[in-house]
């Protein structure tokens, strides 16, 4: 049996994540708010631990949904309010991330659930796994594509993070917060350091090459496979930034 009737449902799922969150990594790294993501990524993760230690994982989706639009809303606040913005995103990031530790730590499982949110293993995705994420993705796109450039201001902003919050949602179950900070950054940034092709299908492309060569390593290798993508994603953007 090859790797790839093995794996072909999590290969869908990591094009499925790189097609959505080029679109938002290129509008992040123009607007210069790089851990954006981040911390709104970490936000979220509040709710999945929430739902883990009280509600044994129930109502995982809403309670990340509403963390994850409290993060995107003092975000969009803030961008109009604070001059030292990036200072801001790293102060929710810390506060995040230090409020899952402490939610976590009266449990026997704390550093596991952590390191779990982190970065998940989605080696073995199964076609079920990829229903939600398909509809939900396809949705956020259409409208991303529909009505963002025709907003301006508040609304503007508003839309943006939203639609980041709702995605970052979904993704951060999925894949964890570091794999959805990668896969936000490394495509855009890589697409934006030429000139040759068109950025967003270009970031489309290196994206699945990368998630999708980290996965098959991952697989031979048995290494943790979200924390393999956040490596050679990464070491990609560096390696791209350097030569």
């Amino acid at each position: 049996m090859s790797i790839v009737s093995i794996l072909y449902p999590a290969f869908i799922l990591a094009i499925l994540l790189v097609f959505i969150h080029a679109i938002f990594g290129l509008e992040i790294i123009k607007r210069g708010v790089i851990f954006t993501d981040l911390a709104i990524g970490q936000f979220a993760s509040i709710g999945v631990a929430i739902s883990l230690l009280f509600f044994n994982g129930s109502y995982s989706f809403i309670l990340t949904l509403i963390f994850a639009l409290i993060g995107a809303t003092l975000i969009s606040i803030a961008t109009h309010r604070v001059e030292h913005i990036e200072a801001f995103i790293g102060m929710l990031y810390a506060l995040g991330a230090s409020a899952i530790i402490v939610i976590l730590s009266n449990t026997t499982e704390g550093t596991e659930l952590f390191n779990k949110l982190q970065a998940t293993d989605i080696l073995f995705t199964s076609t079920t796994d990829l229903i939600e994420p398909l509809i939900l993705y396809s949705t956020v796109a259409f409208i991303f594509f529909k009505f963002y450039h025709r907003v301006n201001g508040f609304y503007k902003e508003m839309l943006f993070f939203g639609l980041l919050a709702l995605t970052v949602t979904s993704s951060v179950q999925l894949a964890g917060v570091l794999v959805v900070f990668v896969l936000l950054i490394v495509p855009a940034f890589i697409a934006l350091l030429q000139n040759r092709f068109k950025k967003l299908p270009f970031a489309w492309s290196v994206g699945s090459i990368v998630i999708i060569l980290a996965m098959v390593l991952s697989y031979h290798f048995d290494l943790p496979t979200g924390y393999t993508i956040v490596f050679i994603g990464s070491l990609t953007g560096i390696i791209g930034a350097l030569f």
